[in-house]
């Protein structure tokens, strides 16, 4: 792919302190036209980070045909540059296009744009502890048309944020609201991607949640809401001695990048890994027995997230004496150790970038 450059007027200072998450920009952002008439993809290009001029007539605005994705890149002690699994990432844009019916953006495209875009920003890489290169590539219809179909015109475009911790409380217990009114996804709907429909009909409920003092919202299935499925932006994962349980992948779940690396440490170090439907009464009982030992979140912006409290229709259960329990440090240490560089990756999950010459 021939990526063109435009080369910015002036570059921004970096930052220092503290960064938080999804606040500052890096120069440059990577964009590419997608016309069905000009044949598909065209005039690939990395330009200064500015506005998108837009039609009010766009059909993103109106039909919401819109997709995303989020990785990172790491700086290593050695100076590397490098990606975490970026192909996954690739493959779950290229299904949640599909089932928007949007045009796909090809896995040797997707990576090879962010690698562009990351070689030129490698300087905005922080090299804190915990800190990485936020990376978000999206893609939105721009067609101008009031009509409901399949836009001709998009438009793929990645941008980059330097970021530290994504939740406050950093690698501590959060407190959960089990939520039992609102649904997030139901057979047959839009669960399984990452567009943004989805996170703009879970913002009641995180609200809510907000407002009783919990951080995030355990959703139950949209048919019976019954049964576990995910935990705000993150899949969730919980301990029960050696046999850790999660929900499937059967269309209501993201199928996240983290969530299938840690299933595969659990099972390379021998635990019993069960994808099922769990019933939230099942949950909470162990919770309240102490069968359930440890649970937590995983995702790519907060990686693993303890949780600590449970509240289902006003009961609370503390897990685990609401402190981190030892295989969620264990398995947060080995993958940031791998993203980082500082543990060995036997999966070969990772790629390089670019080298930084000291």
């Amino acid at each position: 792919m021939d990526i063109k450059f435009e080369e910015a007027k002036t570059l921004k200072e970096k930052p220092t302190g503290a960064l938080g998450f999804g606040k500052i920009y890096t120069d440059y952002m990577f964009i590419a036209d997608y016309d069905a008439d000009q044949g598909g993809w065209h005039d690939a290009r990395i330009v200064p980070f500015g506005p998108i001029e837009l039609s009010p007539a766009s059909m993103v605005l109106h039909y919401a045909q819109e997709t995303f994705e989020g990785l990172k890149a790491y700086r290593t002690k050695d100076g590397v540059i490098q990606l975490f699994r970026p192909e996954m990432n690739a493959r779950r844009f290229m299904n949640s296009n599909e089932r928007l019916s949007m045009p796909k953006v090809p896995e040797d495209m997707f990576i090879d744009a962010i690698k562009a875009l990351v070689e030129v920003e490698k300087d905005w890489v922080p090299n804190e502890e915990g800190e990485s290169l936020y990376i978000r590539p999206y893609m939105f219809a721009t067609e101008a048309s009031v009509g409901v179909h399949p836009a001709t015109s998009y438009k793929f475009v990645i941008i980059c944020s330097p970021v530290g911790a994504y939740y406050p409380e950093g690698v501590n217990p959060v407190k959960i609201w089990v939520e039992d009114e609102y649904v997030r996804a139901t057979p047959g709907g839009t669960g399984f991607t990452k567009c943004g429909g989805n996170y703009a009909g879970s913002l009641k409920a995180q609200e809510k949640a907000e407002e009783q003092g919990y951080t995030q919202v355990l959703w139950l299935d949209g048919v019976h809401k019954k049964y576990v499925e995910e935990v705000g932006s993150m899949n969730a994962m919980f301990v029960f001695g050696n046999t850790i349980v999660t929900a499937p992948i059967d269309g209501t779940v993201l199928p996240g990048v983290t969530r299938d690396s840690i299933i595969h440490l659990l099972k390379d170090w021998g635990y019993t890994v069960e994808e099922r439907h769990m019933p939230i009464d099942e949950l909470m009982e162990g919770a309240k027995n102490g069968k359930l030992t440890e649970a937590f979140g995983t995702g790519t912006a907060a990686v693993i997230s303890p949780i600590g409290e449970l509240c289902f229709k006003g009961e609370k259960a503390v897990i685990n004496d609401f402190k981190t329990g030892d295989l969620t440090q264990k398995l947060y240490d080995t993958l940031t150790g791998i993203q980082w560089g500082n543990v060995e990756d036997p999966f070969g999950w990772t790629q390089e970038v670019v080298r930084i010459q000291e």
